[in-house]
Order: structure tokens, then C-alpha cells, then sequence
């Protein structure tokens, strides 16, 4: 399989491929536009719903693609990966459906739910270490103790897979002149600039990152990896601790900016998901929306696009939020 260090962008034939592999699993998610959302920032406002996947989030699309290419060059033994858990979800559902024992390694303290929900695809589940950073060299380990494949946070196949919903979103709006997309370890976003870039559209591309968990920014401005601790309570899918290189220069390349929104600009955000389009966004999934509305004043008149990356908020936390509206 490719490795990290030679990672390219994946061209339109092979985003297409990857999304013919994907719709044997699961169909496209819808993009909509809601009015009162429109409403709320004053323009034309297109929501990409990934919390409608299987998995309640785009991770699934890049593991089924991972796992396809891993069973034709030789099922292993099992994979181990580390997750905050829509990474996990991902893997767990295609590691089932390809017949390939899965661990997955999580911090103490993640989500409840999102612990069980990997747990319910058959994962073997193992809490270690303080956050992701953590948890991911503790994964390393397992897989040089057991001799398994060790599923990166980051690959070229990840990102063909997770495009495909830039792919389904960039075809059905093609004159989106600006799309936010959220970043935790960056495949998301290194997907929706290559399926910008092959469809050759001049939609600017806006990386989010979450001011508890500054990192990716700090790099991103700086043009070199910084590491930062990760103070979030709500963006868990965004508590990148240490960027990788390789999405950081595709970013660098393809974003038009990075912006940071804070827990309380999340929160917010979820809240008016959830009350203008009825949908339940975990913090993550409600960062491209908070961004936004931050910028609301710049893209009035302008058809925009957010990213839904996942709805796997546990229950006390998204009534929790709703409540402090």
C-alpha cells in the first residue's frame, strides 16, 4: 500500500472509483439547503449531511476504500488504529464487512457512546492514554506486539474515500463559491480540495480547526509542525494534538484560510442545527457552521457550503448544549 511519505492527490478517475466502491455499502448523503438556516446568516446556505452515513459520520467512506485495498493485497492477521471514535466506526464497519479482526484504541474519558457504537461493529476496544496523541502511540505498539496492520489517522486511500462526498456535493452545487470544512487530522479537508481540483472548480476551500485545539492552525500559519494540548470539551473529533505533515502542506496549498471557532461558537452552532434544521451535529460536525456565522458578513449574497461531518454527540452532552441555549 502507499505510504504517508508518498501520498498524492487523488485524481477524478480515482475518486470516482472510490465512490463506486462505497455505494455498494451505503448511498450518497443528501445536501440541502433548510431556510431558516439561509435565514440565519443571510445567504444562500448548502449543509453536506455526513451525519447521515451509517456511522453517523464521512469517516466510513474512507474506510471501506482502506479496506478494499488492503484485502486484495492480503488480508492481515487484524489492524489496530487509535480513534476519538468516527475513525474507529469507520474501521469497525469495514473490518466486519471484509472479514479482518479490528483494534481500536481510544483515551480515557472518550465518548461513551461513540465507545459503544464501535464496540457493537465487533471491535476489540481498549482505553489508553490521556488523548490521541497518546492513544495512537499505544496503537503502534499493539500492532508491532501482534505483527497486525496498523490503520494510519492519514492515507491517500482515506482521502479518495472521504472525497467522494466533496465529489457528490461540488456536482449537485457547482456554484458554491466558499465550503467550511472541519479538520481534525485533515482527510476531510485534503478530500474536498482534491475533488475541487479535479472537477476544476474555483470554490475556496476554508479549513476550521477549534481554538481548544489550536494546532493545526499554529502550523498552518507558521509553515512548520507544532504541537499544542488539546483544551476542547466539546470538538472532540478536532483534538489534533500534532498535525501531520502531509495534510498540513496540502492545506497550505489548497485552503484559502484557516479559521478558529471557540466551544461556545460550536455549542451555538449545534443548537441552531438542531433548531433550524432539526439535524444533531456532534462539536465537530457543528465547526463549519460556527465558522460560518463568524464570517456571515463577508458571504452575504454568496451560495456557501458546510460540511455535517458527524452527528455522534452522547446524549447528556447534546442535551446538555441545548440546554444552556
Amino acid at each position: 500500500m502507499t505510504s504517508v511519505a508518498e501520498l498524492v492527490q487523488p485524481s477524478l478517475a480515482e475518486l470516482e472509483s472510490a465512490a463506486a466502491l462505497i455505494y455498494k455499502s451505503m448511498p450518497p448523503t443528501p445536501q440541502y439547503r433548510w431556510p431558516l438556516l439561509d435565514a440565519r446568516v443571510g445567504t444562500a446556505v448548502w449543509v453536506k449531511h455526513e451525519n447521515h452515513t451509517p456511522t453517523g459520520a464521512f469517516k466510513i467512506r474512507g474506510g471501506l476504500v482502506y479496506f478494499d485495498e488492503l484485502s486484495r493485497a492480503g488480508k492481515p492477521a487484524g489492524v489496530v488504529t487509535a480513534t476519538r471514535g468516527n475513525h474507529g466506526q469507520s474501521i469497525g464497519f469495514a473490518a466486519r464487512r471484509y472479514g479482518i479482526p479490528a483494534v481500536i484504541v481510544v483515551p480515557h474519558g472518550n465518548s461513551v457512546e461513540k465507545n459503544a457504537a464501535m464496540k457493537a461493529l465487533g471491535v476489540e476496544l481498549i482505553e489508553r492514554g490521556r488523548d490521541f496523541q497518546e492513544a495512537s502511540e499505544v496503537a503502534a505498539e499493539i500492532a508491532i506486539e501482534r505483527g497486525w496492520h496498523r490503520v494510519p489517522p492519514f492515507h491517500q486511500l482515506l482521502v479518495s474515500g472521504v472525497g467522494t462526498y466533496a465529489l457528490e456535493l461540488f456536482r449537485a452545487v457547482p456554484d458554491i463559491h466558499t465550503v467550511y470544512v472541519p479538520v481534525g487530522q485533515g482527510s476531510g479537508v485534503c478530500g474536498v480540495i482534491a475533488a475541487r481540483d479535479a472537477l476544476e472548480m474555483d470554490t475556496r476551500v476554508v479549513a476550521v480547526v477549534s481554538t481548544g485545539a489550536p494546532a493545526f492552525a499554529l502550523s498552518y500559519r507558521e509553515n512548520r509542525i507544532i504541537s499544542h494540548e488539546v483544551t476542547t470539551r466539546i470538538a472532540d473529533g478536532m483534538a489534533c494534538r500534532t498535525p501531520m505533515q502531509e495534510p498540513l502542506d496540502i492545506v497550505r496549498r489548497g485552503a484559502e484560510r484557516v479559521v478558529e471557532v471557540t466551544d461556545e461558537e460550536v455549542e451555538s452552532a449545534m443548537r441552531a442545527l438542531f433548531a433550524d434544521t432539526h439535524n444533531v451535529a456532534e462539536g465537530g460536525g457543528a465547526a463549519a457552521l460556527a465558522a460560518l456565522l463568524q464570517e456571515r458578513s463577508a458571504m452575504r449574497g454568496r451560495t456557501v457550503a458546510v460540511i455535517v461531518s458527524g452527528g455522534n454527540v452522547d446524549s447528556d452532552v447534546f442535551s446538555g448544549v441545548l440546554a444552556a441555549g
